[in-house]
């Protein structure tokens, strides 16, 4: 099978361990046995065919993202549901690489690699704090989980430019700036529960950098074959697809490594 059909078979499947070991496997037999010139741009399905994507469990209940309750980390429960929102993050973000992956034709085969690598370690980023949530006694799905992400996901699925505009280089972006705030949050706390998920959410924001530097990435290099201005096209873009308000504080010095240029980090600051 294909590479990217394997990786639409992955972003199908709806039970999540299941998704987390088909992801793993693809990523493990493409790094053994797939040729350095392998094909990675036919065509997966026809006419925008989106039978069955993405695959979701029943529960969490999805709900809008002001539905989502607020609780305390200061009490157990509290915490456990920060703990959830974060693994329900990372749930949604195995679906988001595996979508760039499968959907878009005719992109660079290191385009393709790039994204099952992000796959590989968002699935990995679910297995930590899937299990550090099993430890405190819950599991995912325990609690609601709202669908801000895959909804952009579905406002760019005709457009990979503006995929990899709006998800990795805003909507994931975003975590780079409030992955510090709820680790300082959770230090407040100062239970030992707590200070593992904060060791998770190091290993989360290391990894992260390097996918929002993939969006940067191929967001350039769309930009620069189509002659596009890539801070004047970003700005139609964010119009364009209602992208939310980008709110500080802001995390500049993730963002820099990422690949932000100084110019868009200015922008935007001012």
């Amino acid at each position: 099978m294909p590479p990217r059909l394997r990786a639409l078979h992955a972003l199908c499947l709806t039970d999540p361990d299941q998704k987390v070991a088909a992801t793993r496997a693809l990523a493990a037999w493409a790094r053994a046995q797939l040729p350095p010139d392998a094909d990675w741009t036919a065509p997966v399905r026809q006419g925008g065919d989106d039978r069955g994507v993405p695959g979701r469990p029943e529960r969490p209940v999805r709900v809008s993202a002001t539905a989502v309750p607020a609780r305390s980390p200061f009490t157990d429960e509290g915490r456990a549901a920060l703990v959830h929102s974060i693994c329900h993050i990372e749930f949604n973000a195995i679906n988001l690489a595996l979508d760039a992956l499968w959907r878009y034709d005719g992109m660079p085969a290191d385009y393709y690699r790039d994204w099952l690598r992000v796959a590989d370690e968002e699935a990995l980023h679910f297995t930590l704090i899937h299990a550090h949530l099993q430890s405190m006694g819950w599991r995912y799905g325990d609690f609601p989980g709202h669908d801000g992400l895959w909804n952009m996901c579905e406002k760019t699925r005709d457009d990979v430019t503006a995929r990899m505009a709006l998800v990795p280089r805003t909507l994931e972006a975003r975590g780079l700036d409030a992955t510090p705030l709820i680790q300082a949050k959770l230090r407040r706390v100062g239970t030992a529960d707590a200070e593992a998920a904060c060791a998770i959410l190091d290993i989360i924001l290391r990894d992260e950098i390097g996918h929002v530097a993939i969006g940067n990435r191929w967001y350039g290099w769309l930009c620069a074959q189509q002659g596009l201005d890539p801070l004047a096209h970003y700005r139609l873009l964010y119009r364009q697809h209602e992208a939310p308000r980008m709110r500080p504080p802001f995390n500049l010095e993730a963002r820099a490594r990422a690949g932000f240029t100084d110019e868009e980090l200015q922008a935007l600051t001012g």
